[in-house]
């Protein structure tokens, strides 16, 4: 598998021809709309096996092999060279493909009104093949331990066609807002828990959950310890039916980081006490403030080193967004908030303001600016091929459980290519 970032001038055509590769199979792999309109600076996914390296000044065989995880032997048989050549700048060298590592991949779903979209339940089952873990959103907990469950159509039939896990996401949501008072009530009445936890096994064992997921967000403080106890006793529980705990964590990168989101949050009893976590590296971009990419490679590694401090890397999956926001500027706090939007749509809308995509290498993300209609300028961040494996290194470097994707709906078809490119997906 390539990634080609589209330069001035080029056509699909031409791009094809330097890899090996067909017009027809570059369309596909990457949906593109209009293939006689690409939009520079889009990164696409060339469906080859192995990729192609064009050498470049100081490179040699040894620094290029290392490069790419290969010995310099192996690389120069590949290409019928001598180990000792000098390689000449513009050099197309292939580079064979690598192993694939075992990972785990979850990605949540929000269904949303009484019943599951025909959108989402299409793009589950065509996601399918590459999960381990599917999460509907949510079931909410309600104060007196009872659950509000989401519409689920026919979502367990397709988990069980492909051998996906289904994942029962069990949240304190209350108005569609983490509520500190109803964690306050559930993790402090042992008969409201006793209710809930009856309630769960209950409705995992009649709709086939063999994960049980809690997303607890927005709690008090000082109920720290009761939510570690709480997860002590709902392991128990759950263990003994035979299925997973797991749950999701804020982003922090200290013990002692304070905030009504995180100080809940204890990633070493977690560690502890659940089977794996889900940590929520993503939104230091997000739709009610200021402009910048949703999931900056620096601070998802901050977070992650840190958590590998509490937390075995068996157990800890990344958080990784499916999508981007759209700003209005001069950005105002409390003003207008940004639009979401798909990475497709966002090459689309680049393409249809006819500019061009930046991508900064610090922060591993694609943007663009443009002016609207009314004159107004837009700042743009989202996702491409460049920015998810960037990601999907990092997770291989700290050797970390997988990534759990918030949320389908939001077409991304070279996530999915790159996740076969570079995992071998656990089924459970």
């Amino acid at each position: 598998m390539q990634i080609h970032v589209v330069q001035q001038g080029q056509n699909l055509y031409g791009i094809a021809q330097a890899y090996n590769s067909s017009v027809e199979a570059i369309v596909s792999a990457n949906a593109i709309p209009e293939p006689s309109r690409l939009v520079v600076g889009q990164a696409l996914v060339i469906p080859i096996t192995g990729s192609f390296y064009w050498v470049r000044r100081g490179d040699t065989l040894y620094s290029i092999a290392g490069r790419f995880g290969l010995p310099y032997l192996t690389l120069a048989q590949v290409n019928r060279i001598p180990a000792n050549a000098r390689l000449q700048v513009g050099t197309r060298l292939y580079i064979p493909p690598r192993s694939r590592r075992r990972a785990e991949i979850n990605a949540y779903l929000e269904p949303r009104g009484s019943e599951v979209s025909e959108a989402l339940v299409r793009q589950a089952e065509e996601v399918a093949p590459y999960l381990t873990y599917l999460a509907p959103f949510s079931f909410e907990i309600q104060r007196d331990g009872t659950l509000k469950a989401p519409p689920l159509g026919n979502l367990a039939a397709i988990a069980r066609r492909r051998n996906v896990t289904l994942m029962m996401v069990v949240t304190n949501l209350e108005n569609e807002q983490f509520s500190a008072e109803l964690g306050r009530i559930v993790l402090n009445d042992r008969q409201v828990q006793d209710r809930l936890l009856n309630e769960i096994i209950a409705t995992a064992d009649r709709l086939g959950f063999r994960d049980i997921h809690f997303d607890m967000e927005f709690l008090r403080p000082e109920d720290r310890e009761e939510y570690n106890a709480f997860l002590r006793r709902a392991r128990d529980r759950i263990h003994a039916r035979g299925y997973l705990i797991s749950t999701a964590l804020a982003p922090k990168t200290s013990r002692t980081q304070q905030g009504a989101w995180y100080e809940a949050h204890d990633y070493r009893a977690h560690g502890e006490i659940v089977d794996f976590v889900v940590i929520m590296t993503y939104e230091w971009g997000y739709s009610g403030g200021p402009p910048m990419p949703v999931s900056p490679i620096g601070p998802v590694r901050r977070v992650l080193e840190y958590a590998l401090t509490e937390i075995p890397a068996s157990k800890i999956m990344m958080g990784q967004n499916l999508y981007g926001y759209d700003w209005t500027l001069p950005y105002v706090a409390g003003g207008a908030y940004a639009r979401a939007l798909s990475p497709q749509a966002a090459i689309e809308l680049a393409k249809r303001e006819n500019v061009a995509i930046r991508y900064d290498y610090e922060a591993q993300a694609p943007h663009f600016n443009y002016v609207d209609n009314a004159g107004k300028e837009h700042k743009v961040w989202f996702e491409d091929a460049r920015s998810i494996q960037a990601k999907f290194n990092l997770l291989k470097e700290l050797g970390i459980r997988g990534v759990s994707y918030w949320k389908l709906g939001l077409p991304f078809p070279q996530n999915w290519l790159l996740i076969g490119e570079n995992f071998q997906v656990v089924k459970r």
